[in-house]
C-alpha cells in the first residue's frame, strides 16, 4: 500500500483543490496513469499513479487540500483483474464538451440528463469567459449547434427560455475556484497598487489585411500554421519596447528593472478563467515561430494544461478583446508589469484620407500603463510607434523604412 500526496507546485502555493477524479474508486490503475486533476491558484495539474494497483480515494471532488495531504492510496498488493468489471470502470473523460452520437456505447452509458448541446470553439470560449450556462443558449447551427452569433445574441437579448417560469427566482451558489480567487486578488491589487492610466489610438488595418490575404495560403503551406494578427502585433510591440525601455520595465521596491528582452504575455480566456501564458524572447522569433507559440499556448490554456512556468514572468502583455466584439476598453495591468496593450474589433469606418472620405478597416488600440514609471511621453510615443509599424508592415523587417535602411539614412 502506497500513499499519494499532493506534491509541491510552487513556492507561494500552499493549497490546491481536487477538481475531478479521472479514475473511479476501487478500480485498477496502471503506473503513470492520470488519477485526478488538481487546481492551484495559478494552474491545473494532474496526479499520476506511482505504481499499479487498486485505487482507494481519500479526498473527494471539491475538497481543498494542503501540500503534503494524502489524496489517495494504491493497494500495490492487489491482484491484477483479468477483465475489469463494467460497473467499476472509470467515467469516460472526453477532451471536448461535444458528444459523439455515432457511438452506440455512449448512448447506453449516458446519464439520464439531456446531453450538452454541441458548440463551436469560439462559442465555447465566449460562454466560458462570460460564465454562461450552455442550456440558456439556443443553437441555430446544424443539428442545433451553438454558434458565436447565438451566444452574442443571447448576451444582447437576455430572455426567458420556453418552459421556464416567469416567476422563477432560483439562485445558484458556486464555490469560487482557486484560479478565480487569484484573478480577483491580482486585479484588485493592480488597481490599488499602481497609478494606472490608459491612452488610446487607432490603427488602419488595411495594409496588414492586404498582406495577410495575399500570403496566408503560402504561409500556412510553408510553416504549417495560420497567419493571424497576433504575430504582427507581437513583432510591432517588440520593436517599440526596445525603443521605449520604460514600457518594458517594472518597479521592484525602490529600483526599476529594465529588460533587454521581450517576454510577451498573451491573455487567453480559458474555461476556468483568464490566464496569461508567456512567449519568451519574442523579439528573436520569426512570424511563424510566434504563430506556433500562440497556438500551442492557447491550446494548452483551453485544455487546462498550462504549467506554472509557462505563466510565470512576462515583461509586457497583449490582450485581444476584439474576438468577443469589444470596440474599446481599458485593460488592467498584469502586475508586476507596467503596461498592457489592448486590441479591439476591426470595424469599417469613414476616414478622411488626402481630403477624401474613404472606408477603412480601423481598430482602436488601448495602452494601460503605470504612471509611476511611464510618463505620457513614453506611453504616447510607444503607441504611436506601434501604430506606425502596423500601418507599414514592411517596417517590421528591421524597424526602419527599407529604402532608408538601404541608403543608411
Amino acid at each position: 500500500m502506497i500513499e499519494l500526496k499532493v506534491p509541491p507546485v510552487g513556492e507561494s502555493i500552499s493549497e490546491v483543490t481536487l477538481i475531478k477524479w479521472t479514475k473511479a474508486d476501487g478500480t485498477w490503475v496502471e503506473r503513470d496513469e492520470v488519477l485526478c486533476e488538481l487546481e492551484s491558484e495559478k494552474a491545473t495539474f494532474e496526479l499520476n499513479a506511482e505504481q499499479a494497483g487498486i485505487l482507494m480515494q481519500i479526498a473527494k471532488e471539491g475538497d481543498d487540500l494542503k501540500i503534503g495531504d494524502i489524496a489517495c492510496k494504491i493497494d500495490t498488493n492487489a491482484t491484477r483483474p483479468s477483465v475489469e468489471p463494467t460497473a467499476n470502470k472509470a467515467p469516460v473523460v472526453t477532451p471536448t464538451p461535444t458528444l459523439d452520437f455515432n457511438i452506440p456505447e455512449a448512448k447506453a452509458t449516458a446519464p439520464a440528463s439531456a446531453p450538452q448541446p454541441k458548440t463551436t470553439p469560439v462559442a465555447s470560449q465566449i460562454m466560458a469567459d462570460k460564465q454562461m450556462d450552455v442550456n440558456h443558449v439556443k443553437g441555430s447551427g446544424s443539428l442545433g449547434r451553438i454558434t458565436k452569433n447565438d451566444v452574442l445574441s443571447a448576451l444582447e437579448n437576455p430572455g426567458i427560455l420556453p418552459g421556464t417560469s416567469l416567476n422563477n427566482r432560483d439562485e445558484n451558489k458556486v464555490k469560487m475556484s482557486n484560479l478565480r480567487k487569484t484573478i480577483s486578488r491580482r486585479l484588485v491589487e493592480a488597481k490599488n497598487s499602481t497609478a494606472m492610466l490608459t491612452t488610446f489610438n487607432e490603427v488602419d488595418m488595411s495594409a496588414i489585411m492586404e498582406l495577410r490575404n495575399k500570403h496566408k495560403d503560402a504561409f500556412k503551406t510553408n510553416h504549417g500554421v495560420g497567419l493571424g494578427f497576433m504575430s504582427f502585433f507581437t513583432k510591432a510591440c517588440c520593436i517599440a519596447l526596445h525603443e521605449w525601455k520604460a514600457v518594458n520595465a517594472y518597479i521592484d521596491g525602490d529600483e526599476i528593472i529594465y529588460h533587454d528582452y521581450c517576454d510577451i504575455s498573451i491573455a487567453v480566456s480559458a474555461p476556468k478563467g483568464l490566464v496569461v501564458p508567456v512567449i519568451r524572447n519574442a523579439e528573436s522569433m520569426s512570424m511563424a515561430e510566434i504563430e506556433h507559440a500562440v497556438v500551442a499556448l492557447a491550446t494548452k490554456a483551453k485544455e487546462n494544461k498550462l504549467s506554472i512556468e509557462e505563466m510565470t514572468g512576462g515583461t509586457f502583455t497583449i490582450t485581444n478583446g476584439g474576438v468577443f466584439g469589444s470596440l474599446m476598453s481599458t485593460p488592467i495591468i498584469n502586475i508586476p508589469q507596467s503596461a498592457i496593450l489592448g486590441m479591439h474589433k476591426i470595424q469599417d469606418r469613414p476616414m478622411a484620407v488626402n481630403g477624401q472620405v474613404v472606408i477603412r478597416p480601423m481598430m482602436y488600440l488601448a495602452l494601460s500603463y503605470d504612471h509611476r514609471i511611464i510618463d505620457g511621453r513614453e506611453s504616447v510615443g510607444f503607441l504611436v510607434r506601434v501604430k506606425e509599424l502596423l500601418e507599414n508592415p514592411l517596417l517590421l523587417l528591421a524597424g526602419k523604412d527599407p529604402a532608408k535602411l538601404l541608403l543608411a539614412i
